[in-house]
């Protein structure tokens, strides 16, 4: 599943080809949104927010995407060959000189902008660990919500992967924020002190802002998709194991260095 990182250059990149234009055509694959509407309006921004990407208009309306496990954003010229089939686009829209299309994703809706704020996706985000804005309050924020009792009983791997508690950072990042913080990822959220989920909140926000500014594939790994190489740090071998999530997922540390205390 694509992580905040992935959505901030995906909205990067998007953003210079289609805030201050037209929307000369739209359309989504069916059942979906009446993308229609957006026809004719003028795209005000693109935006991600954890791992949702906002695309607003000037006519009150907004889209939201949501890539899950095999959606991605692609931006061509007028009339370029698409790299994926047609049959798999499903939102496609057309400003002067480019077009943006939405592939796979399992989530693409259409509503008023004003009702961001009761939006059930929207609204009950975590702060968003690479908002501009992000500071001191929303790391409080973020401690807060990590230590809340009702994830006192979740794994810390658990919990960094609710989007509730902070928005953006997914299974690669949690791994790695883990293992920079010798954190081990089975203990209960709830017996961490706050100085030491303060320092993963700084160290995941670190990680996740990093990632952003790079190309994929281009931050080093030190525990993620490594099981069964030696740890960077201290040589163990590092493990793995699979996290019980509705998503399935995998938990790679290092034994050693992120050995319980």
């Amino acid at each position: 599943m694509p992580e905040g990182d992935t959505l901030f250059r995906t909205a990067a990149g998007l953003r210079p080809y289609l805030v201050g234009r037209t929307v000369t055509a739209a359309r989504a694959r069916r059942p979906g949104p009446q993308v229609e509407r957006i026809v004719g309006t003028t795209i005000e921004a693109v935006e991600s927010q954890g791992k949702n990407l906002l695309i607003r208009f000037d006519n009150g309306l907004e889209l939201r995407t949501h890539l899950r496990m095999n959606g991605s954003w692609h931006r061509y010229q007028p009339g370029e060959r698409w790299r994926r089939p047609e049959a798999r686009a499903r939102l496609v829209i057309e400003v002067p000189g480019a077009v943006a299309v939405c592939f796979d994703a399992p989530v693409v809706e259409l509503f008023e902008q004003r009702a961001e704020a009761l939006h059930a996706a929207i609204a009950g985000l975590g702060p968003d660990l690479l908002d501009p804005a992000f500071d001191d309050d929303a790391a409080d924020e973020a401690v807060r919500r990590l230590r809340d009792p009702a994830r006192a009983a979740m794994t810390i791997s658990e919990a960094l992967l609710d989007q509730r508690a902070l928005a953006g950072i997914g299974n690669i990042w949690r791994n790695e924020t883990l293992f920079v913080e010798r954190t081990d990822p089975f203990a209960l959220a709830g017996t961490l002190d706050d100085a030491h989920v303060r320092r993963v909140v700084a160290t995941a926000r670190r990680l996740l802002a990093e990632s952003a500014s790079l190309a994929p594939g281009r931050h080093r790994m030190h525990v993620y998709r490594r099981s069964g190489r030696p740890c960077p740090r201290c040589g163990a071998l590092i493990q793995s194991r699979p996290l019980a999530t509705e998503i399935p997922r995998t938990t790679y540390w290092c034994p050693r260095c992120q050995a319980p205390s």
